[in-house]
Parts: C-alpha cells; structure tokens; sequence
C-alpha cells in the first residue's frame, strides 16, 4: 500500500468516521472501498444521473439543458393550457 493523504470537510470525515465505526472498519479501509466501488463502474460517468442512465426510462443523448427539461425528456413534452 501507498500512504496518501487527503484533505476532507469536517461533515464529511465525522460521517466517514461514524460509517467505519458502524462497519466495524478503519477509515481507511471504508474510503478504499468507496473508490473501488466508485471505479468499478468502469467508463460510466460517476457524476451521471442513474434515472437518466436507464434506458427503459430514456433512451437518448442528454442535452446539456437536462435539468430545465427533466419532466418533457422523461414524460414528453407537457400540455400547454
């Protein structure tokens, strides 16, 4: 193994902590998981949004105004009153 340091927001490392306790693991053996489960997921973006990522939900290239047109890419466009 390498010794790596990091730097962590205070919320995060006391929730990392209280996790690993939980887990009954070191804080470093719970971030080494995290990533390995993270790099696990191979070419998929880990920012990508897993709804949108099933394709039985959308099938189609995300435009880069995603978040302002969730309902009309995932339910079609809406009625107009």
């Amino acid at each position: 193994m390498q010794r790596t340091t990091i730097m962590l927001p205070r919320d995060l490392k006391q929730r990392a902590a209280r996790e690993a306790r939980a887990r009954g693991v070191s804080l470093g053996e719970l971030i080494r998981e995290a990533l390995q489960s993270l790099l696990r997921r191979g070419d998929r973006d880990a920012a990508e949004d897993p709804l949108m990522a099933d394709r039985a939900v959308y099938d189609g290239p995300l435009p880069a105004d995603t978040s302002e047109r969730h309902d009309d890419l995932l339910y079609g466009p809406a009625k107009r009153r």
